[in-house]
């Protein structure tokens, strides 16, 4: 039994020696319903960190002959189900990550795939066969001599496309891919194929390597979406587990809305939950450089988008128009669209709109945006916790000056008066404060004012409630006066600690004035 060919079932025993074990194996289920169907092949593209290869492992470890995975799949969703028996561990299995095998063999990639498969095969058959042969043909008399056909999984199938720029090789590769689940050989031998990737499948001038493949995307996984990521309801089930709040597991973590179903970072949630602590777990430089990549593309609109989802905001966009391809960018759509299937925009398919999904994104694009267009804004950003702290501490003064400074900001992409643009100054300058506070935009009738209510969850201390008044043309005290006459029943009629009226006003030649009142 082998790494490549008929691998034990070591990566899924590790996920469930795991303390934070959730159960995914309602997705074998669905595949069992594939195997040996014109629908039997299976491309999941998702973004990274949503487990596509610990669903890989758990395929592995329930199809393979290399070992007996009866004891693995005790108690679990698939072990009650009718055809549970039939299929486990009753196929060969080939499991390939291509992406270390394009670290370490760019020039070779192909050669040196068939090279360690067949080193496999020949210590568990033996040189039963000619192995100078194709690798899918050898794989056809392998079934004709046992009759027993393959599951061939792989991992990071877009590798090769996403990070090279040559041609001959991208077609090479894809012909090889061919080989494997469209020739003629494989009609005989495959009885499920299943590949993961971050990108959906790309066709490439009049090739047709991988379209008998069904795709689930970022887009639309339906009906396998509660398969990779949480679902809302196992995120609430861990959080009572862990004595951790839910609502500020949802700020960080959720936001990502596929097929109508709230999807939730498994991995970041399970960190959050090993260290009892929420925080940002996507803090890697490929993350920040990536999105910033992306946001610094000079299209029609692009900043003012992004500036809209960083305030909360969805924008419209064409999802169709995205080539599958990073190379091949060429409107704002299609930035957003790279976007949403790596993870870094969630979206919203009936309103056809993008957004940041959550605050552990947020914070990922707060990084992204230190160089080049955004160096401007970025430096805002990075005065919010001291703008959070100075109203927390009733520093009317420097609250006023810090906002001064963020509405001067945000003038040559905003109306420096309009209603939504002082909403949008709000939220840009308190931009750390969801870390802390559920944020409530109220949405006035009246001309010239924004207003916010800052509710604390239980991971923010002794931070107290806010309502924040931003006027123009007035005075702070109508601000408060307003705030007082307005008494917030709803957002806050159930909240019992102290919280602070924030009123604040800026006249016509753009000076802001503050007052803080404890109520």
């Amino acid at each position: 039994m082998g790494i490549y060919f008929n691998p034990k079932n070591r990566s899924f025993s590790k996920d469930r020696n795991y303390e934070i074990y959730v159960d995914k194996t309602g997705l074998l289920s669905f595949l069992n319903k594939a195997i040996d169907t014109p629908k039997n092949c299976i491309a999941v593209s998702h973004a990274r960190r949503f487990g596509k290869s610990h669903a890989a492992g758990m395929i592995d470890a329930y199809y393979s002959l290399g070992s007996d995975s009866s004891k693995l799949f005790e108690d679990t969703r698939i072990a009650s189900d009718p055809d549970y028996e039939k299929y486990r561990n009753k196929y060969n299995v080939i499991h390939l990550d291509i992406s270390s095998f394009f670290d370490d063999y760019k020039d070779n990639l192909i050669e040196k795939i068939v090279e360690y498969i067949y080193d496999d095969i020949t210590d568990e058959l033996g040189n039963i066969l000619d192995y100078k042969k194709k690798l899918s043909y050898i794989l056809m008399k392998i079934y004709e001599k046992t009759e027993i056909p393959f599951v061939i999984i792989i991992d990071e199938w877009d590798c090769v496309i996403r990070n090279s720029n040559d041609q001959d090789l991208i077609h090479h590769y894809l012909q090889f891919l061919h080989s494997l689940f469209k020739s003629e050989e494989s009609k005989s031998f495959l009885a499920l194929g299943y590949i993961t990737g971050i990108l959906p499948i790309k066709k490439i001038k009049d090739e047709s390597a991988l379209n008998n493949f069904q795709e689930y995307t970022m887009l639309d996984s339906y009906p396998i979406t509660e398969y990779y990521g949480f679902t809302e309801d196992e995120v609430k089930e861990l959080c009572q587990k862990y004595d951790m709040d839910f609502e500020t597991m949802k700020a960080w973590y959720n936001g990502y809305l596929i097929d109508g179903m709230h999807m939730y970072n498994p991995n970041s949630v399970s960190r959050a939950l090993e260290r009892h602590k929420v925080d940002s777990y996507w803090r890697n430089t490929s993350a920040f450089g990536t999105i910033n990549t992306f946001i610094t593309m000079n299209y029609a609109g692009l900043k003012e988008d992004v500036l809209a989802m960083l305030t909360g905001e969805k924008v419209m966009v064409n999802t169709n128009t995205f080539q599958n391809d990073f190379s091949m960018i060429t409107s704002k759509s299609d930035v957003l669209t790279a976007l949403i299937h790596l993870g870094y925009l969630g979206y919203d398919a009936d309103m056809k709109s993008a957004y940041i999904p959550n605050y552990e994104v947020a914070t990922a694009f707060e990084s992204a945006l230190q160089t080049g267009s955004w160096k401007e804004i970025a430096a805002s950003i990075s005065r919010c916790d001291e703008l959070l702290i100075a109203t927390i501490n009733k520093n009317a003064e420097k609250v006023a000056e810090l906002i001064e400074l963020a509405h001067e900001t945000y003038t040559s992409v905003l109306k420096y008066n309009d209603e939504n643009s002082l909403s949008c100054v709000l939220t840009m300058a308190y931009f750390t404060a969801p870390a802390y506070y559920n944020i409530i935009r109220e949405m006035p009738s009246g001309k010239g004012f924004a207003d916010f209510v800052f509710l604390p969850r239980a991971n923010a201390g002794n931070r107290p409630a806010m309502i924040v008044e931003l006027k123009h043309n007035q005075t702070a005290d109508a601000a408060i006066t307003q705030i007082k006459e307005k008494r917030y029943h709803g957002a806050l009629s159930e909240y019992k600690g102290k919280i602070l009226l924030v009123g604040i006003n800026y006249d016509t030649e753009k000076h802001h004035t503050c007052i803080i009142e404890e109520y």
